[in-house]
């Protein structure tokens, strides 16, 4: 079976999951979006509103902004995965509980990763942020890229920070304006050229 069927399947599961209580207020499930070859895969908290009533990732105003920041790298939508780590959204936008976090990482999140096998993950959140520098402070180390078992991984602000504290646009902008060349180096690390990804059986 293909990259592209197994996140599809995946992906299938996940709308209808009712492993932990968060099923219960959804109105969609959303499992993220974008191909299976991705280099490039930003992980976000959880869905909003707007990705709740839709179903797809990053879709409000952080969304729109995440847009123009991928822009403005050289980076399209088409390109990248997004989703998150809890993939229904948490009532009043609350914070994920403990238990929510482990279903849906266990069950989705590491399968994910796994089939897509990105070169870069971008962590968009403290929670996201905390699965891979436990302690870590992301007014410490956002948009450095550091190496994590067989891939990089980079902490940066949400976009939605841009919109609700602005004087934190600018260094979220400079942090993305990044990308290319982390991903270059990411790459060179890795051993692997800009061709796509083959897809594997």
């Amino acid at each position: 079976m293909s990259d592209e069927k197994k996140l599809e399947k995946l992906a299938k599961q996940i709308k209808v999951c009712t492993r932990c209580e968060l099923h219960r207020s959804r109105t969609e499930a959303v499992p993220g979006e974008g191909p299976a070859q991705a280099e490039i895969m930003f992980i976000g908290e959880g869905p909003g509103a707007s990705e709740d009533k839709q179903g797809r990732p990053f879709v409000g105003a952080s969304g729109k902004f995440l847009d123009q920041l991928l822009e403005q790298a050289g980076v399209t939508r088409t390109d990248v995965f997004i989703t998150n780590v809890v993939k229904c959204r948490p009532p009043g936008n609350r914070d994920p509980l403990p238990d929510e976090v482990e279903t849906c990482t266990s069950n989705y999140l590491q399968n994910q990763i796994k089939m897509i096998n990105p070169s870069i993950i971008v962590t968009l959140v403290r929670h996201s942020m905390g699965l891979f520098f436990k302690g870590a402070k992301i007014t410490q180390i956002h948009g450095q890229m550091r190496k994590v078992d067989d891939r990089f991984v980079i902490a940066m602000f949400h976009p939605a920070a841009a919109l609700h504290q602005l004087s934190l646009k600018s260094t979220i902008m400079a942090d993305f304006a990044k990308l290319p060349e982390l991903l270059k180096e990411a790459r060179a690390e890795l051993g692997k050229g800009k061709a796509p990804k083959k897809k594997r059986k």
